[in-house]
């Protein structure tokens, strides 16, 4: 089984715990990544552009950026802007609690492989959000 840590840095008061984990597990178990640890920060958007101009070069803030760090056993980091994804759950008329669930999914997916590189790359990955999400915390 896959660890699951989760980081609140944000000043979001409540993190919807233990749906992210139900959901994140489900991709892992389906995946057939059975061990390692992944963590999971929720962060504001200054420290995202930081990050994502800093190790990706890239000077613009985004939703989530993931760093898988070991393939076997996982480790990796998924790390979320908890502003874009209050400003998706509006633009989407979604909760907050299920744009965050969807980008740790998204973000799990990539530590198990998936690329969203292309058009049809990032259908797929939004097929599997959607599946994972559907699917998987409400069973």
């Amino acid at each position: 089984m896959v660890t699951i840590l989760i980081y609140n840095n944000s000043n979001l008061k409540r993190i919807p715990r233990q749906k992210l984990e139900k959901a994140v597990q489900a991709v892992f178990v389906e995946e057939k990544c059975n061990e390692g640890e992944v963590r999971i920060i929720f962060e504001n958007d200054e420290v995202i552009h930081t990050l994502n101009r800093e190790y990706l070069g890239h000077d613009y803030t985004t939703d989530v950026i993931t760093f898988p760090l070991e393939e076997r056993p996982l480790e990796g980091e998924i790390y979320i802007s908890v502003d874009i994804a209050k400003i998706q759950a509006v633009e989407y008329a979604e909760s907050l609690s299920d744009v965050l669930t969807r980008l740790a999914v998204h973000g799990a997916l990539h530590l198990t492989g998936y690329d969203d590189s292309t058009d049809i790359d990032k259908e797929r990955m939004n097929e599997l959000e959607t599946y994972y999400i559907n699917n998987k915390i409400t069973s």
